[in-house]
């Protein structure tokens, strides 16, 4: 982190990767100091993020990242959700000037975005029409709530997609016109609810325009040990279990 602050100085574009909890929790005084709070053009890659470093268990998995980088001031934090966003949020955030952090996870994601699309930081798109719910996914788990929305269309629930690829600068316009319009939200991540896309979205909604919230993600646990889509099956983040949580709370 210093060593990157340093050629940040010297007019260079820095991009740090490493495994994601050891370019967020372990490192978090730097990041806030040496890129945060000197305002500093490094450009932060956490890789293998959520629970996708799954066989290594707790100590590799990250589910706080989100939680702790969007609390430090004027860095940006992006979440794509597919191979198209990668390569349009890197260059994106390399033509930004100032910190960001970017999360990624680790297995080989579906693409879900048309490579057309406009990407904008701090701007998320609409995926799918629909005004009887809101579904915000980011990240890895983005394809699953995809996959969610297909299964409560056939039910016949039009639900609302957007991918939330920018979590810090959020996109109010575009959260507030979803619950003005479809009245109820869920958000799916692969992080701790505490904090994460879901408080981020929540702590907006609460001050501008109330609504009923479902945040689906990690409650307060550390995860356990073994295969990727095992583990997302046994916290509920499956496409399947999504659309179940989503039609249960729609009541």
């Amino acid at each position: 982190m210093g060593f990157s602050a340093g050629l940040a100085t010297t007019g260079k574009i820095p991009f740090v990767v490493a495994i994601a909890p050891f370019v967020t929790a372990r490192p978090f005084e730097m990041f806030r100091n040496d890129l945060g709070y000197m305002r500093q053009n490094v450009k932060v890659v956490g890789r293998c993020a959520g629970i996708t470093y799954s066989d290594l268990g707790a100590t590799h998995q990250s589910l706080d990242d989100i939680a702790i980088i969007r609390t430090i001031p004027g860095v940006t934090v992006l979440n794509p959700g597919d191979p198209v966003d990668i390569v349009k949020a890197v260059h994106a955030s390399a033509a930004h000037v100032g910190p960001v952090y970017i999360k990624l996870g680790s297995p080989k994601m579906p693409v879900l975005m048309d490579e057309n699309y406009p990407f904008q930081i701090g701007k998320g798109a609409v995926m799918e029409k629909g005004n009887d719910i809101t579904i915000i996914g980011t990240g890895t788990l983005l394809s699953k709530a995809a996959e969610a929305t297909r299964i409560l269309k056939e039910k016949g629930i039009n639900a609302r997609l957007i991918n939330l690829h920018t979590i810090k600068p959020l996109d109010r316009e575009l959260v507030l016109k979803a619950a003005a319009e479809t009245g109820k939200i869920v958000t799916v991540e692969e992080g701790y609810l505490a904090g994460g896309m879901g408080s981020c979205i929540a702590e907006f909604l609460a001050t501008e325009h109330p609504v009923p919230m479902k945040m689906i993600g990690i409650d307060d646990l550390f995860c356990d040990t073994g295969p990727y889509e095992e583990l997302l099956a046994m916290y509920g983040l499956q496409g399947e279990q999504i659309a179940d949580t989503v039609e249960k709370f729609l009541g």
